[in-house]
């Protein structure tokens, strides 16, 4: 028999449903173990899991909230303080860079925590360059005190290779060790393959509990990644939901609906906005717009119009990213690698311009404002909550001939939902305090998301050859959870589907 609960998973899902841990037996013999969430149980921000044996635990990921999940109910929605025991906490692990993955992590070391910190070799690159912007905006801009706490960063990261196992936590009371896989959802991002093994009467027993942590799972034919491919095994899994009751458009269709958009602000003489997140998507859109740049701008009836494109990217982050994605070629997928190899550079190209210093991001947006001229700024935030999209959407938004490009989830209370949501019927946003009217053309490409949808997340638990017995839906929207549990149940009739609550 899989689960005997105590808190546990097997015949008891509306328990479970309103408990956050829960202990677990194995396929053959007692592992016993919980897990607890943190954070992304109420919503899609969040994230932190702790997978604990006895007196020893570790966290996958310790990220911020965001939106109305800053703010609203649940685990440490009200602050940004650690607000969980972490005497206990051997390590953390990390998925991915994204903010809402690793935006606690300050918070977690002034907590007390002393452990390493675990991840890809492209996240150990790219993590000091995200925490770094994250305490000068969120903490201080001391000099002194950003360099010591990434001296700390740099000393606790734990660098390691994809498809390799490492043994984290070695107690008396067992085991736990990790092992990364590519999880397609940004550079360097990774899922979670854990192995428990526990003592009884002082010896490890010789079954074990393989628990599989999704973190964000990437959507196919994501640019510059390789897909992901799902674990041999998982008995328990512990996947995220973001787009759970959606699907993308495929990738020619979304090539097709941007080259649209740009061919509008042509017509138009208007700018296109895309907000996006500094780390992964503005990457990913560059990549996209390389592509058509080339493909069109060699076309006799497309030259003028495409070579003039002016493609703006205003932010220091995404600038330092990028060009520590370019460094990063290696992990790059093979379509990409053709590219290169080609001649072509699809992060830097002739067309693209990098808006740095806060003067030239204010000629900016009066340039774009007042000339006129064809062009595309890519600026985060990508929910519009904040950062120098916001003076964009000030200085554009009331303006008919401004078109506004949402390629990824805008979450409940960001002024990003509010723009996708009320402009098709004449709506308004508050901006820093103000009313501002939103008479531009508002469009949504989900084909870029970074997130894998609703099919793709069955795809990837039904090639899991050791299927699951028990699947935790985290990291979405009730409805997004709801519809990703309806279709599971639907398909596995075996498996014991769980929706923690915070």
């Amino acid at each position: 028999m899989y689960g005997e609960f105590e808190g546990g998973c097997n015949g008891l899902s509306d328990y479970c449903s309103r408990n956050v841990g829960l202990s677990i037996q194995g396929r053959d013999e007692m592992t016993s173990f919980q897990i607890k969430h943190h954070g992304a149980v109420n919503g899609v921000t969040g994230s932190c899991h702790e997978l604990s044996i006895s007196d020893s635990g570790v966290l996958i990921d310790c990220g911020l909230f965001q939106g109305a999940e800053a703010s609203g109910k649940g685990a440490g929605a009200h602050s940004l303080e650690i607000d969980f025991l972490i005497d206990h906490i051997k390590a953390l692990v990390v998925t991915h860079v994204h903010i809402d993955h690793v935006g606690r992590i300050p918070y977690l070391l002034a907590a007390g925590f002393k452990g390493p910190i675990y991840c890809s070799i492209p996240s150990a690159t790219l993590l000091p360059l995200v925490l770094e912007d994250a305490i000068k905006i969120g903490l201080t801009k001391d000099k002194r005190l950003v360099e010591k706490f990434l001296r700390v960063i740099s000393l606790r990261l734990r660098p390691l290779s994809y498809n390799e196992w490492h043994t984290i936590v070695d107690s008396q009371a067992g085991d736990i060790a990790i092992r990364l896989q590519r999880a397609g959802h940004i550079l360097g991002s990774a899922y979670v393959e854990c192995e428990v093994s526990t003592t009884e009467s002082g010896k490890k027993v010789e079954s074990s509990h393989r628990v599989v942590f999704s973190g964000d799972l990437g959507a196919p034919h994501a640019p510059l990644l390789p897909p992901p491919q799902a674990p041999y095994r998982a008995d328990t899994l512990v996947i995220e939901s973001t787009y759970g009751d959606r699907l993308h458009q495929g990738r020619k269709q979304r090539r097709m609906a941007l080259k649209a958009v740009i061919e509008k602000a042509f017509r138009d003489r208007g700018a296109v906005l895309i907000p996006a997140f500094s780390i992964g998507r503005t990457q990913e859109i560059l990549y996209e717009l390389e592509g058509l740049i080339h493909d069109l701008g060699k076309q006799k009836i497309y030259e003028e119009s495409w070579q003039d494109l002016e493609i703006i990217v205003d932010s220091p982050l995404a600038a330092s990213f990028t060009k520590a994605c370019r460094q990063l070629k290696p992990y790059w997928d093979e379509e990409a690698l053709v590219r290169v190899r080609s001649g072509r550079h699809p992060l830097s190209f002739e067309q693209l311009y990098t808006v740095s210093s806060h003067d030239q991001h204010e000629t900016a947006v009066n340039y774009v404002r007042s000339t006129g001229h064809p062009c595309i700024v890519i600026a985060a935030s990508g929910m519009c909550a904040g950062g120098r999209i916001v003076n964009y959407l000030k200085a554009l938004i009331e303006d008919p001939r401004t078109d506004i490009v949402f390629m990824g989830y805008q979450a409940t209370g960001t002024p990003g939902r509010v723009i996708q949501t009320y402009a098709s019927v004449g709506g308004y946003v508050e901006l820093e305090g103000k009313r501002y009217d939103i008479r531009a053309h508002v469009h949504t490409l989900s084909g870029y998301s970074a997130h894998a949808d609703q099919k793709d997340l069955l795809t990837f638990i039904r090639q899991i050859k050791l299927a699951p017995k028990c699947i935790r839906i985290v990291h979405g929207d009730e409805a997004a959870k709801r519809e990703l549990m309806q279709k599971i149940k639907a398909e596995l009739h075996d498996v014991e589907v769980v929706v923690p609550k915070g």
